[in-house]
């Protein structure tokens, strides 16, 4: 028998966002496809956060870890710079695109479509926990994990590929 293993570790560039993508699309199983591109999302946002500003402007590690029973839970670990991306305001999202400040929607939308997201900061590390619980896995609902625009060379907003979850 063939065991998957549920972590993964890799260097944390924004080019290797398909193949954190698809090593938890690995352990979803019959996962349905809603929670699937929910989980999708919330991946692609904070792997590409860690991409972009744990090491700037270096490159640095990432680890990521997937348990799946009632809970979907996935954590991403780095060594790279303090920063608690839970303990920012949430964006006024009452306010137009032009009027709200730049920042901070991709955790929003993480801490909107997940159950549970945590951070915390142990042994010089970053590590931010995602949960999503999941009832019934139903078969006929299994697909891929959903890949954000832009993740695969794909353009769009992020709220163009919200509309395609809903």
């Amino acid at each position: 028998m063939n065991e998957l293993s549920n972590e993964l570790s890799i260097e944390a560039k924004p080019e290797n966002m398909d193949t954190v993508l698809d090593f938890i699309n690995e352990h979803l199983g019959d996962c349905p496809s809603k929670v699937r591109n929910q989980i999708g999302i919330a991946v692609d946002e904070i792997f590409s956060n860690i991409a972009r500003y744990a090491y700037h402007p270096d490159v640095g590690g990432a680890v990521v870890r997937i348990t799946v029973d009632n809970n979907i839970t996935i954590e991403f670990e780095d060594n790279g710079i303090a920063y608690n991306p839970l303990s920012a305001d949430d964006p006024d999202v009452s306010l137009s695109a032009e009027e709200r400040e730049i920042g901070g929607l991709g955790v929003f939308m993480v801490k909107k479509i997940m159950d549970s997201v945590e951070y915390r900061r142990e042994d010089n590390k970053n590590i931010l926990t995602i949960k999503k619980k999941v009832d019934v896995f139903d078969s006929k609902e299994q697909g891929e994990v959903a890949r954000a625009p832009g993740a695969s060379g794909e353009q769009g907003t992020k709220s163009q590929y919200i509309n395609k979850v809903e």
